[in-house]
């Protein structure tokens, strides 16, 4: 259900007119229904749904005028909750929410940030076309745009920000720009992996794959070997053709037993090709359910664009990639799954790794997969007790499935020389550090160049 608008009472703030217009506050009746996340309770002073870039500029000169919290929502749906606050202004972008085919030829496709991934696979489809973008039909275009996005197609078609050709932004000091790798490539590599840290991202330039379609493996496995079970998993995907991508999720069955749940998709409507591709998952484990069923990209994802209550309350997150599931990685996660209310191992590799390191401020190219393991706040100090065995065989993070922000999880979302680039692209581009809500950059305490931070 959700939450009582008076749950974090918030003083009134004044907004000038133009503002005041676009405005949901405290007390109006759609509030309850924009103010929380997918993981988090809020309680901003107004939440904007702003209409273009002019809008976006009004809300930053006043957020920074009037010394208030800033946050940017595309869809809310974020697993690390970074798109609501308390007592600050959100800029909310559902009203940017167009899908526009440019070109079907060269399956070049405009996006506006506000748009839910589900709605731009159903505008996709008829085209033949689709962007591998997460496995949620409702996260928003925006924030999974500017980190990465690790789809249920990225063995075969890579990340989503590897498919971006331009994006359009509005700057911390309101100027809109257009950025691609002939105008401003320094901006646009930022961009694809640390776009938050520099502006308000508004549209994006795709190039859309061609697809006909996808065969899709969801399996139930008995898990009580759970290490061994993983490693068998772990093997099978890095032998199995870069058609072939694979999410696995720990979790508890009947009685108490460990299961996991496996979604494998194949990357053609092609039963005949699938079938063969398929066939050894099967024998990884003993299987209490299954289905293969060919299906329409779009059906995987459908956008439900219901309202956000904070209904998800493992809000405690940790985020990890690993180059290879051998048997010390796979004890070390199963040792951590007790204390988790979700485990998840997303597959990577494949055309992800075709990348090169230094092509996008998203750098992670050699690793196989991201895990990530969620947790409710109680049982934050034993997730993370246990996350400390698996540090020795991390190498990297996904910053949009970790809740921490300190200064390791940025040097492993950002390795070196990529951190260094970015901190310098930031002193050009944000010196008053607007943008910080969501995985902020910040030089290391008695780095030199002091900034207002």
């Amino acid at each position: 259900m959700p939450v009582p608008s008076d749950s974090f009472p918030v003083s009134e703030h004044a907004l000038p007119d133009h503002l005041a217009a676009l405005a949901i506050r405290p007390g109006d009746s759609a509030y309850d229904a924009v103010r929380h996340t997918y993981t988090r309770l809020g309680s901003p002073a107004a939440v904007l749904r702003v209409r273009d870039a002019e809008d976006i500029a009004a809300a930053l000169v006043h957020a920074r005028d009037s010394h208030l919290p800033l946050t940017v929502r595309s869809g809310g749906h974020g697993i690390s909750g970074r798109s609501t606050n308390n007592g600050g202004l959100v800029i909310d972008l559902s009203r940017l929410a167009s899908v526009t085919v440019l070109d079907a030829d060269a399956r070049l496709v405009r996006i506006e940030a506000g748009a839910r991934w589900g709605d731009v696979a159903a505008a996709l489809a008829p085209y033949g076309m689709a962007l591998s973008s997460g496995d949620t039909g409702d996260v928003g275009v925006g924030g999974l745009a500017t980190a990465g996005g690790i789809g249920l197609m990225a063995r075969a078609h890579g990340l989503t920000i590897d498919h971006m050709r331009a994006a359009e932004l509005v700057l911390a000091d309101g100027s809109a720009v257009r950025v691609d790798a002939q105008h401003d490539p320094d901006l646009f590599w930022a961009v694809r992996g640390a776009g938050a840290n520099f502006g308000v991202a508004t549209a994006f330039e795709f190039e859309a794959a061609r697809v006909d379609g996808v065969c899709v493996d969801v399996s139930v496995f008995d898990a009580a070997d759970t290490a061994g079970f993983l490693t068998r998993w772990g093997g099978w995907i890095e032998r199995s053709p870069r058609e072939v991508t694979s999410f696995l999720t720990l979790a508890t069955g009947p009685g108490g037993l460990p299961v996991a749940q496996v979604m494998t998709v194949y990357a053609g409507g092609d039963m005949d090709a699938a079938r063969p591709a398929l066939r050894p998952l099967g024998s990884i484990g003993a299987v209490l359910q299954n289905q293969l069923v060919a299906t329409p990209y779009h059906r995987l994802l459908p956008a439900g664009h219901q309202p956000q209550y904070a209904q998800q309350p493992l809000t405690v997150s940790r985020s990890g990639l690993l180059h290879h599931i051998d048997d010390q990685v796979a004890h070390a996660i199963a040792t951590v799954a007790p204390a988790a209310g979700i485990v998840q191992l997303r597959s990577v590799g494949g055309a992800v790794n075709d990348m090169p390191a230094t092509a996008t401020a998203y750098a992670h190219r050699t690793q196989n997969f991201s895990l990530m393991a969620a947790t409710v706040p109680a049982l934050r100090g034993d997730l993370d007790q246990r996350w400390d065995g698996l540090t020795p065989h991390i190498d990297g993070l996904y910053l949009s499935f970790e809740t921490r922000t300190g200064p390791r999880q940025l040097s492993d979302a950002f390795p070196q020389p990529v951190l260094g680039r970015l901190l310098t692209l930031k002193d050009r581009y944000d010196p008053d550090n607007v943008f910080t809500n969501n995985f902020a950059l910040r030089r290391p305490a008695g780095d030199g160049d002091v900034r207002k931070r």
